[in-house]
């Protein structure tokens, strides 16, 4: 069984911006400095108008990892995130999927940058599927909660960089 993640991001600028800010190559690079955690990286990156594609690798250090994902996996863990955007009519339309380091399983996910009043508002919906038996439902479950934790931190910097440009 999955483990759902869910996530909504207002923000007061426009479409146009708010993509970029999500999706050009300053914007992701400066946010993995940020928020990328250890040996993160911009693994590859193509964006124009009407859509973007790149692949970011974040880590996450073992002490920071619950107690249960240390014992199957021990050391620094990596994440590699594939995303891939297209315009859609007034909005963008996105794919992403994740894997991590030593772990069997995946994280998918959907997201619409759609128009809202005078801004814009960036919702995600995706799944955490581990096949682990017997922990695999316990680790969905904290990597669906730090995952919605991190989509949060990224909209809170994307927030900020949209408003010191």
């Amino acid at each position: 069984m999955a483990s759902r993640i869910e996530h909504r991001a207002e923000y007061p600028n426009g479409v146009s911006e708010v993509f970029r800010a999500e999706t050009s190559e300053e914007a992701l690079t400066a946010r993995l400095a940020e928020i990328g955690g250890k040996n993160s990286a911009l693994l590859s990156h193509s964006a124009n108008d009407d859509g973007a594609r790149y692949t970011l690798r974040q880590g996450i250090e073992a002490d920071k990892l619950p107690q249960i994902v240390r014992k199957l996996q021990p050391g620094d863990l990596y994440v590699d995130r594939e995303h891939t955007f297209t315009r859609d009519g007034d909005g963008y339309t996105g794919t992403a999927r994740a894997t991590v380091s030593g772990m069997p399983g995946e994280i998918t996910a959907r997201t619409e940058l759609r128009p809202r009043g005078d801004g814009s508002v960036v919702e995600t919906r995706g799944e955490v599927k581990v096949r682990i038996p017997l922990v695999g439902g316990k680790l969905e479950s904290f990597v669906a909660g730090e995952l919605t934790k991190l989509l949060a931190r990224e909209a809170q910097f994307s927030r900020e960089w949209l408003a010191a440009r």
